[in-house]
């Protein structure tokens, strides 16, 4: 028993070119989903309007920036760095990195959080509850491209991914595997939950900043290392490594993520500011009452 999967990664199609894929409506679900909630956030902490706005040309753009240099990097260096322009021209041929994207957001929300007069975690710590779920998101269009699969499996959930095979090419061929992507996409909705839990009902963004983060960072790059021992390396040069790419890169995002819950956990914890009693306004039935003057007698 399996899934059979033969679905068409393109929405909508014009004219003989110009395509519209379910992958890019992923990307784009998830920064329009991210974009609301940062306001939400934004608005509840009483900050300027103007804080929400500027998020878009530091966050997103730097994201999408930094997903598709790291690909280009990470996998692909010797054909990308012979020419660089294909970085560009390319990119309807599809590659974006997770660990691209990061390191790019990391550099956008630096000049983000200078931008705007803001601590760093302050940023860190709010942005990681839309990037899991934004990750969640990405992870969906994967699975709609029939891309990032995983091992074989005889699981009855396993995924026959019927368009990596030639045309014409029998069932009884195709080999059932682990949908990798809807893994992932689970855990980071787990992730994206306990980060809500931790923001609205523990606080836990203003009296231990940078635990938030740390806790993101945990549950989507040790998810991400331990999922990879499940899929099919994505280049022929990571057969002969003990880890591959994904791996190594997730490393040192783990490592971070434990220093700052160890770090957040060690700092005296910031006691939320009391609001200071109204005043009293004396109203008709309250207020003091004065002495009468006495009328003068003549």
């Amino acid at each position: 028993m399996s899934i059979f999967w033969d679905f068409d990664p393109v929405m909508l199609r014009i004219g003989g070119s110009f395509e519209i894929r379910y992958y890019g409506l992923m990307w784009a679900l998830a920064i329009g989903l991210a974009a609301v909630m940062f306001d939400r956030f934004v608005k509840r902490e009483g900050l300027p309007e103007k804080v929400s706005e500027s998020i878009f040309y530091f966050g997103t753009l730097a994201t999408i920036i930094g997903s598709r240099v790291g690909h280009c990097l990470f996998y692909e260096p010797d054909k990308y760095l012979a020419e660089p322009l294909r970085i560009l021209t390319d990119i309807r041929d599809g590659g974006m990195a997770s660990h691209g994207a990061a390191i790019g957001l990391l550099i956008g929300l630096w000049l983000f959080s200078r931008r705007n007069k803001l601590p760093y975690l302050w940023s860190l710590d709010r942005i990681m509850i839309v990037v899991a779920i934004g990750g969640a998101f990405v992870r969906f269009g994967n699975l709609f491209n029939s891309e990032i699969i995983g091992a074989p499996t005889d699981s009855p959930w396993g995924f026959i991914f019927a368009r990596l095979y030639p045309a014409g090419t029998p069932v009884e061929a195709m080999v059932a595997r682990h949908p990798a992507q809807i893994y992932e996409a689970l855990c980071y909705i787990a992730t994206f939950v306990v980060l809500m839990w931790l923001y609205y009902k523990r606080d836990m963004a203003r009296r231990r900043p940078g635990l938030m983060f740390g806790v993101g960072l945990i549950g989507i790059f040790l998810t991400r290392f331990l999922i990879e021992f499940i899929k099919e390396n994505q280049e022929a040069f990571e057969e002969s490594w003990t880890l591959n790419m994904g791996q190594w890169l997730s490393v040192p995002f783990i490592v971070m993520g434990i220093a700052l819950i160890v770090y957040a956990v060690r700092r005296p914890e910031v006691k939320p500011v009391a609001a200071a009693p109204a005043p009293k306004v004396a109203s008709a039935t309250t207020a003091p009452k004065t002495k009468k003057a006495k009328k003068r007698k003549w």
